[in-house]
């Protein structure tokens, strides 16, 4: 909502164009998705297991005072006092590890992974703000890694379309790549709009697969939704994913709500070495499509997932929760649950396949020049 309402104002129309609106399919694709048992005939739109959940919620909390609240009310300690911590990864070392699973986080849930020598790229975002214009939804500090840093990609993989998991500067900049977009229906559109080659992009509905040699991306349930602008939502089709190779088995959820997914996920692909699950910007107003602490730790478990590395938090203020209270609220959930976390500070190279050593780094921030004094050393 606080995007929508941000990109009406005329000043917005005028500098952007709304061109980081997207682009919605076409009726010829709309057609296609008619064969969805997740898209409503009735509506011309995609849906969730059970239809009228979003609808109701945004009827029960949404009122135009929960909305301007929402607005122009910041809790304190929303963002970080300065800098928080990170690590300068040495890209040579990442790459050089063909035979097992190793991630790294640039917070939110923008992340790489190296699965058996094939780099994904997860939800990126490299924009200064995760919104259609400027001066909303500014990250923390900008990416450990700039986009003209990243290595050789072999895959970009997107849940859904909202601006804090698919921004256009990223896209743009990594269309003539020799690499392949995997999407949910109809995110695609948004891609070509922008100027990605269609023969680059695979589109899945949930339980759909693309498999190479190498990796296999299957597209599962989410409980969530969809939209760039004003006349869009649920045009194209959210998802979490299943990443599998010959050794590893990976799962992201990408953004949701709890629901039975996660307990059909796990039965039909568990065990997973690693669950990426979103942990933060969530609300009891909006539990419906963001999961709190404690069902992060039922899907985990629903799962059935060695490791728990909680995403969607870290780098921008979408909740009115203070920016670390996730990993508060997610240690006091799992406290009795014999839960293995992962959480690595921004750029850490992470080695899956090992235990991980918890540092609870988000207790702690550097003096803005700090960090800015070792951007140049390095």
């Amino acid at each position: 909502m606080k995007k929508w309402l941000a990109c009406i104002l005329p000043i917005s129309l005028l500098n952007l164009g709304c061109t980081s609106f997207g682009n919605s399919p076409s009726d010829k694709e709309i057609q296609k998705y008619k064969l969805s048992n997740n898209f409503s005939k009735e509506n011309s739109e995609f849906q969730n297991r059970r239809p009228k959940l979003v609808e109701e919620m945004y009827k029960k909390n949404m009122s135009l005072k929960a909305i301007l609240k929402f607005l122009f009310t910041q809790q304190e300690g929303a963002a970080p006092d300065g800098n928080l911590p990170e690590v300068k990864p040495d890209l040579t070392k990442f790459l050089a590890q063909k035979d097992g699973l190793y991630s790294i986080w640039f917070g939110h849930t923008t992340f790489l992974l190296n699965i058996e020598g094939k780099i994904i790229l997860v939800d990126p975002v490299f924009s200064d703000n995760a919104s259609p214009v400027s001066f909303t939804t500014k990250r923390f500090q900008k990416p450990v890694l700039s986009l003209e840093e990243l290595p050789e990609i072999d895959y970009v993989l997107i849940s859904h379309d909202h601006y804090d998991h698919l921004d256009m500067k990223t896209i743009k900049y990594l269309k003539n790549k020799d690499l392949k977009f995997v999407t949910p229906l109809g995110v695609g559109e948004h891609l070509k709009y922008w100027g990605v080659n269609g023969e680059n992009i695979i589109e899945k509905d949930w339980w759909e697969s693309f498999a190479t040699d190498d990796v296999e991306f299957i597209a599962t349930p989410a409980q969530h939704f969809s939209g760039r602008g004003l006349f869009d939502r649920n045009k194209t089709l959210w998802a979490s994913w299943v990443i599998r190779s010959k050794k590893h088995s990976v799962y992201f959820s990408g953004d949701s709500g709890y629901d039975t997914h996660f307990k059909d996920i796990g039965e039909k692909y568990g065990p997973f070495d690693v669950a990426f699950l979103e942990t933060g910007q969530y609300n009891e107003k909006w539990a419906e499509v963001h999961m709190l602490p404690d069902q992060g730790v039922k899907a985990y478990k629903d799962l059935k997932a060695k490791k728990y590395f909680p995403v969607h938090w870290g780098m921008f203020i979408l909740a009115m929760h203070k920016w670390n209270d996730p990993m508060f609220d997610l240690f006091k959930a799992g406290e009795s649950q014999e839960v293995n976390f992962v959480v690595p500070k921004f750029g850490e190279i992470v080695n899956l396949n090992e235990n991980y050593q918890i540092n609870k780094w988000w207790l702690k921030t550097e003096p803005k020049e700090k960090l800015a004094e070792e951007r140049v050393s390095d």
